[in-house]
């Protein structure tokens, strides 16, 4: 079994992260991005995520 590891993926619409969960958790990224907008909505827990989630995860290589 392959070591499965979170990175964002460098064709993303903003900065990948949302594509590199959704791909990490093989969930549609859709699914992902209507989530982090929810969590943005209800409070500011979706912003710090996906900014922390940017400045953290590695661009996945080619």
């Amino acid at each position: 079994m392959a070591d499965k590891k979170f990175c964002r993926v460098s064709n993303g619409k903003i900065a990948g992260v949302c594509g590199g969960i959704a791909k990490y958790l093989n969930l549609d990224v859709t699914l992902v991005r209507i989530i982090f907008l929810i969590l943005l909505i209800c409070g500011s827990l979706g912003f710090w995520a996906y900014l922390i989630c940017w400045l953290v995860a590695p661009v996945e290589q080619a």
